[in-house]
């Protein structure tokens, strides 16, 4: 048999739903108005269940048809190069290294800064901010505070004070920032 024609083939899926949630095919042919027979048979493929009928067992066993059907969380696990996303202002460039980041709760990028150069002032906003440097040295600004990092050094604040960052180092500096809500 394909695989294209095993999605079809519900019984061993109710049949693990019905066990997950504790009930003998008695149990949830009562609670669903209908036969012991009729799930028996189900859960072995003999019959198809109308679209009522099937909402109304997986209503009873906690699930819906989209939760059903799925065939799991696809959501993309490794991002490579070719994924990413960069934009360049000049003096500093910007790599969303998770692309679809910003409907997640937080977003990591990789930022490089020229000499001098500084990301633009950030206004309080509800969050955190985390950072790793990879290369370089960079001052970390928040409200009234500031901190040197150096390459294998990491920064964290909380985002309710204005904040940014710039880099000190006669060089390019670049690092990781993770912002939680995702701000950039």
């Amino acid at each position: 048999m394909t695989e294209q024609n095993d999605i079809y083939k519900i019984g061993a899926k109710l049949r693990d739903l019905r066990l997950k949630n504790g009930l003998t095919q008695e149990e949830l042919a009562d609670r669903a108005e209908l036969s012991k027979g009729f799930i028996s048979q189900l859960e072995n493929d003999l019959t198809s269940p109308s679209i009522a009928t099937l909402i109304d067992i997986l209503t009873l066993l906690g699930s819906s048809l989209k939760d059903f059907f799925s065939d799991g969380d696809d959501a993309q696990l490794v991002f490579t190069p070719r994924d990413y996303f960069e934009k360049d202002w000049g003096g500093e460039k910007a790599t969303w290294i998770v692309p679809t980041a910003q409907k997640n709760e937080m977003e990591p990028i990789i930022v490089e800064l020229a000499p001098g150069e500084s990301t633009d002032a950030d206004i309080p906003h509800e969050g955190e901010e985390f950072g790793y440097v990879l290369e370089g040295a960079i001052c970390v600004k928040v409200g009234d505070r500031e901190s040197i990092a150096g390459k294998g050094d990491s920064f964290y604040y909380s985002s309710d004070k204005s904040h940014c960052i710039k880099n000190v180092a006669n060089g390019v500096s670049k690092f990781i920032w993770v912002s939680c809500p995702p701000s950039f």
